[in-house]
């Protein structure tokens, strides 16, 4: 081998080695971002939403359909500080969980994974009622969806299923769960106003994700703490929406962030402006856990 070629060859792995350690540095970043916080109650298995409270530096969470009609206070170890069993609302599917700025706590009861529910509804829990073990909601909201005609609709149109929402300037946001059939990632915006009775949802737009179903359907939303970033979860991605006006989120810039943490995530929450927590699901012996990324 000459002098040249042994040079040339030098010189090709030297420059592999540097783009590895330049992949390798920015693959170390991106999970830096990603990390465990602690584990959830083993009594937890199916945590379907959160909110976070930061006086206390606690969350308050729910499980979905099967479980029992209760909140649960989780303090920043992992440990569960409280039950709060709400006498007055039954568990049909719960998928998420929110907070107003005054601290009521509303419950999200619109999982509707068939899209035949016409029960669909939001119950309000007084911030003052969290300190109780038994505790009643203090009023309901039921709505529908104008555009949901057919119950089910067909196959292609099951757009109707709801796992993320949250509240901002006396409206709840609602992120739409597409189940239909040739998933593309449609999914709608619908605003509901927080009052007692029921309502029509107003559907305010759409926008898509991707389209595979396993890495881009939509398990939960939140916003931030100073109105400026709207968070939805995938299963391993956050879609992030910012530089919108008003309540018009898919107008703003929308941008995938790649967790790479794959798990059945189905909670999140603003910590503060610029960090999440995220929850996931216990499913063969992957996940349990409340997660932090900062964004």
């Amino acid at each position: 081998m000459t002098y040249m070629v042994k040079k040339i060859n030098i010189m090709k792995k030297s420059f592999l080695v540097a783009v590895s350690i330049v992949l390798l540095a920015c693959q170390q970043q991106t999970n830096s971002n990603f990390k465990t916080l602690y584990s959830l109650p083993k009594k937890l298995k199916e945590v379907s939403g959160i909110t976070y409270f930061p006086e206390t530096n606690m969350i308050y969470t729910l499980e979905d359909s099967g479980n029992k009609n209760a909140i649960y206070a989780i303090d920043s170890k992992g440990k569960l500080a409280k039950t709060i069993t709400i006498s007055n609302a039954t568990n049909v599917d719960w998928e998420d969980i929110t907070k107003d700025k005054s601290g009521n706590i509303y419950v999200g009861d619109f999982g509707n994974n068939d899209n035949e529910r016409k029960d669909l509804c939001i119950y309000k829990v007084a911030k003052n009622q969290l300190n109780k073990d038994l505790a009643s909601a203090e009023y309901k909201i039921s709505f529908s969806y104008p555009e949901q005609t057919e119950f089910p609709p067909k196959k292609k149109e099951l757009f109707y299923d709801v796992e993320g929402f949250f509240e901002q300037g006396g409206y709840f946001y609602l992120f739409t769960k597409n189940r239909s059939k040739g998933f593309d990632g449609t999914a709608f915006i619908y605003k509901i106003k927080n009052a007692k009775g029921t309502q029509k949802a107003v559907k305010i737009g759409e926008f898509k994700t991707c389209n595979n179903y396993n890495h881009c359907v939509l398990t939960s939303a939140t916003i931030s703490p100073d109105g400026k970033k709207v968070a939805l979860l995938s299963h391993d991605k956050i879609v992030l929406f910012k530089d919108f006006k008003g309540d018009l989120f898919h107008k703003g810039k929308q941008t995938e962030i790649n967790l790479n943490h794959f798990s059945q995530k189905e909670a999140v929450v603003f910590k503060d402006n610029n960090t999440l927590l995220i929850a996931d699901e216990k499913a063969d012996k992957i996940g349990g856990n409340v997660y932090e990324f900062k964004l």
